[in-house]
């Protein structure tokens, strides 16, 4: 039933995206294990890290666009369920040190036996077991954003007070987590990890490996988000996006179509923090920086609203820039962001993807019309 419901969601273009992104799980890795390093086509392992960090930003980016692009709810704070997705990977991995950490405790972490904490908050227990860990990645950001969902869309909250009150909960978020007292680290985050399942995580084998899962994971959630989109349920969504008075009266519960995919886009862009977290090597409450969530909006602006595959190409995109930027002029990087999104919304309102296929879509309806042009009169 759910194969069939994923292949219902797959038209030619979806198809083509996948087996794209299945093709760059297999080669990359394999241009970087099997390749030697002075062949033209070896890729070298910090690329290989830096373009698993682009998707896992792709992944985020995804997520925004499944309710933005679709049901027209802007979240400013998407950011959040990013980075609880990255705690809860990094608390698994924190756990994993034991004594090869700096004070050599088997059960309390360093910034703990730092802070004197006498035993392990109870909220750190189970996190030592890979499975316990990811479950916790699905359920924190999804039992928040179902939580705060029920509330807000109960109440009938939309447009831009939604989205300041998705800033605010990512801020709120932000202030509590840089404090001490609440056992993740404070402003230093969660760092220094050393292996994942028991696999070294400064391998090139096993960050190959997190590249690989991370491009299948953006694969299976654009195939998701393909399938639900293009099936009833997507419909209402786009209804719920273009007239949401119209579709509440058509008898639709309009609020819990908008739960669901809200709920179902905050476990994705948690899934894409836990990836992001033993690539980057790191996680700490920058990452919940209202300005993560801005950005990665941008990316979907950029790449193109409610095409889904605009999202993917938007965040590698900016990101990529961005790597550029801040090496060769990064005094500039904001304002160089700052212009790339005005000049979309400018001269490119439908974004990179949206354009692309708004001429191709053009050009062949002009098409079967040059076919048929009257013959001349003898």
């Amino acid at each position: 039933m759910i194969t069939g419901f994923l292949l219902n969601g797959f038209d030619t273009r979806a198809r083509v995206v996948f087996a794209l992104l299945i093709a760059i799980a297999i080669l990359v890795p394999a241009a970087n294990l099997l390749l030697p390093p002075d062949h033209p086509l070896h890729v070298p392992t910090y690329m290989v890290t830096l373009m698993g960090k682009y998707f896992a930003y792709a992944m985020l980016a995804l997520s925004v666009d499944l309710v933005w692009g679709y049901c027209g709810i802007l979240s400013l704070g998407h950011g959040a369920f990013f980075a609880l997705g990255g705690y809860a990977m990094g608390m698994y991995l924190m756990r994993q040190i034991g004594t090869r950490g700096v004070y050599a405790d088997p059960i309390l972490p360093d910034f703990m036996v730092f802070l004197n904490w006498k035993e392990l908050p109870w909220f750190w227990y189970g996190f030592d077991q890979f499975w316990f860990a990811a479950l916790m990645i699905v359920l924190v950001p999804g039992t928040l954003a179902f939580v705060f969902g029920w509330f807000a869309f109960r109440s009938r909250v939309t447009g831009v007070y939604l989205s300041i009150i998705t800033q605010a909960l990512t801020y709120a978020l932000l202030l509590a987590f840089f404090r001490n007292d609440m056992g993740f680290g404070g402003n230093n985050g969660l760092t220094d990890f050393k292996d994942i399942l028991g696999y070294n995580i400064q391998a090139d084998g096993t960050r190959a490996t997190l590249f690989a899962l991370t491009v299948l994971a953006v694969a299976i959630a654009f195939a998701l988000a393909s399938a639900v989109t293009r099936s009833k349920l997507g419909k209402v969504l786009v209804g719920v996006r273009d007239a949401e008075s119209r579709t509440r009266f058509l008898g639709y519960r309009v609020e819990n179509y908008k739960l669901f995919v809200w709920t179902l886009s905050a476990v994705m862009a948690g899934i894409a923090g836990a990836l992001y977290v033993p690539q980057i090597g790191i996680i700490n409450p920058s990452e919940f920086d209202p300005a993560n969530s801005i950005e990665a909006v941008i990316w979907v602006a950029v790449g193109g609203r409610g095409t889904l595959v605009g999202a993917i190409v938007g965040a590698i995109t900016v990101n990529f820039g961005k790597t550029w930027f801040t090496g060769a002029l990064p005094e500039l990087w904001l304002f160089a962001l700052g212009g790339l999104f005005i000049f979309v919304t400018l001269f490119l309102p439908k974004g990179i993807v949206g354009t692309v296929q708004a001429w191709w879509a053009g050009k062949r309806a002009s098409a079967p019309a040059a076919t048929l042009k009257p013959e001349p009169a003898e």
